[in-house]
């Protein structure tokens, strides 16, 4: 049985790291480099970082920070934010990502994902997918949740899996930082739906949340960020808790 991971979220605007509530009311939680190593030295599986406001002001991801944060970490680190060609992707490979997310590009631009997986393998290429529910469908928004679309979670979801994506990160809008548990049916759903690993995504509030979102949600990982960045829960802490609800993790 494969290990389930716990991978802390630095989501990051003006070279700071910040959190939200359903992605607006941004709140600084500190800096990402400090942070990053805290993480990696407590136990985290993984470590995301989202340039969050890279895709809305047209520019790349911040490469100097991702060769810093890379150079303090000993763990997997994906990068994403304002990635929309190949050779974006290989700037971070080259500072130091291991895998690189893509969201608002990869919907404008389907044939990316084909591209990525091709050159540099699907193990590399995570696909995020931000979705709310409007009147009963979970629905697909782009430039951190600011843009609706026309496409359908699960639908989309089938099709990355298909172009040749290795991993999606679901984010419930819905959920998200309202540390009320992550969106389990969705979550579900989408884990019956594709063959490819599911991140989980928004609304970590306490240990039973994650129990939860691998129990009920199926996930094969669990994102979070605020209770992680303000010592809500530690992550040595929640392995523990973890592995006592007799789910399989890295200790």
């Amino acid at each position: 049985m494969l290990t389930k991971r716990i991978i802390p979220c630095l989501d990051i605007k003006n070279g700071r790291t910040v959190k939200g509530v359903n992605f607006v009311d941004l709140r600084d939680a500190g800096d990402p480099v400090e942070l990053a190593k805290i993480y990696s030295d407590e136990g985290a599986d993984e470590l995301v970082f989202l340039d969050i406001s890279a895709t809305e002001e047209r520019r790349k991801t911040l490469v100097d920070l991702v060769r810093k944060v890379a150079s303090t970490i000993n763990i997997p680190f994906t990068v994403g934010g304002g990635i929309s060609s190949v050779s974006d992707v290989e700037i971070l490979l080259q500072n130091g990502a291991d895998k690189v997310s893509i969201n608002s590009s990869a919907v404008k631009n389907p044939q990316l994902i084909n591209d990525l997986a091709q050159k540099f393998g699907s193990q590399c290429v995570v696909v995020a997918i931000d979705a709310k529910q409007i009147d009963g469908q979970w629905i697909v928004h782009l430039v951190g949740g600011k843009v609706p679309t026309e496409l359908n979670l699960f639908d989309w979801a089938k099709e990355v899996e298909q172009r040749g994506a290795g991993e999606i990160l679901f984010t419930s809008m819905d959920n998200d930082g309202t540390k009320n548990g992550f969106a389990n049916e969705a979550l579900a759903k989408l884990s019956d739906l594709v063959n490819i690993p599911i991140i989980a995504s928004g609304g970590a509030g306490n240990i039973q949340h994650f129990v939860d979102t691998f129990v009920v949600g199926k996930a094969d990982a669990a994102l979070a960020a605020s209770v992680f960045h303000f010592k809500e829960i530690e992550i040595k802490t929640l392995k523990k808790e973890l592995k006592n609800n007799n789910i399989e993790v890295r200790i």
